[in-house]
């Protein structure tokens, strides 16, 4: 029934194009969900996100434009930039952080996440927290100053034992609350095998944003951040309990939510991934 459900909307934004841009998504998207088909028109694409009723996003990059071209683009279809994504690199040189700053204020933003935390191949061990904790705790205080969040994205990998709990406890509760916060990933929380919604309860106050993903049913998981992209599956289909999530996800107060498909389908899933969140938003 779902299915059908999903087809016929779909179906109807098809043929009434009109319909797609009268209804807002309740959550924005990343960008880079369409980064192939930015890569070939940015302005079109742009027009694609909007159809899908999409209002806020977070950047991943600005296709060969400067932060004020792109965010000219984003004016022009009335999409407004709430984040933007900065490398680790970025963020442990000053001057790299600085630009980092002002294109944020240039689009608007009020969060700067960093998606991947520099590691020896599969090897992610206490050294690297202790190392990424440092530049966290430095470059967020700096955002902090200039009015921007600093979030950090897991990607599976920091879920690593350690003692008596994990990696990710150590980063947590080793950087600050005034100047670190994070971004869950709900997809690469369940893929190394654990409950999206328990760590959401474990720290209430430090998730302040999240990216939604299905995964298809019997992937197997790992702890190393890998997975076919093609694996990305419309919101809803998949083994990822998206609806207790997103519950509990409000009960915490999340301020900011992407929808991200990193599969070739993303045109088509992203609208059906957003018809599939509305109840659970109320809209």
């Amino acid at each position: 029934m779902l299915k059908h459900l999903f087809r016929l909307s779909f179906l109807f934004a098809a043929l009434f194009p009109g319909y797609a841009q009268t209804q807002k998504s309740p959550v924005g998207v990343q960008l880079y969900s369409f980064r192939n088909q930015f890569a070939q028109d940015v302005r079109g694409t742009m027009q694609k996100v909007k159809d899908m009723g999409i209002t806020y996003c977070e950047t991943a990059g600005f296709y060969g434009m400067d932060a004020k071209a792109f965010r000219a683009i984003l004016d022009e279809f009335g999409i407004k930039a709430t984040g933007i994504s900065a490398d680790f690199g970025e963020l442990e040189d000053a001057a790299k952080l600085k630009t980092v700053i002002e294109n944020a204020k240039t689009l608007g933003a009020k969060t700067v996440t960093c998606f991947w935390i520099p590691h020896n191949g599969n090897e992610f061990t206490i050294e690297d927290v202790e190392k990424a904790v440092k530049v966290f705790n430095e470059s967020g205080k700096t955002l902090a100053a200039s009015g921007l969040m600093l979030l950090y994205h897991n990607h599976g990998y920091e879920f690593r034992s350690y003692k008596d709990r994990y990696l990710l406890d150590e980063l947590i509760t080793r950087t600050n609350p005034a100047h670190v916060s994070y971004q869950m990933d709900i997809l690469w929380t369940q893929h190394p095998g654990h409950n999206p919604v328990a760590w959401l309860k474990k720290y209430p106050t430090r998730w302040k944003a999240m990216h939604i993903k299905d995964r298809k049913k019997g992937t197997p998981g790992n702890q190393f951040g890998q997975m076919d992209v093609e694996n990305d599956v419309t919101l809803g289909q998949g083994d990822v309990n998206v609806a207790d999530i997103i519950k509990q996800a409000q009960a915490n107060k999340i301020q900011y939510f992407y929808i991200e498909d990193e599969s070739s389908r993303s045109l088509e899933q992203v609208p059906q991934s957003i018809a599939f969140l509305r109840p659970l938003f109320g809209k």
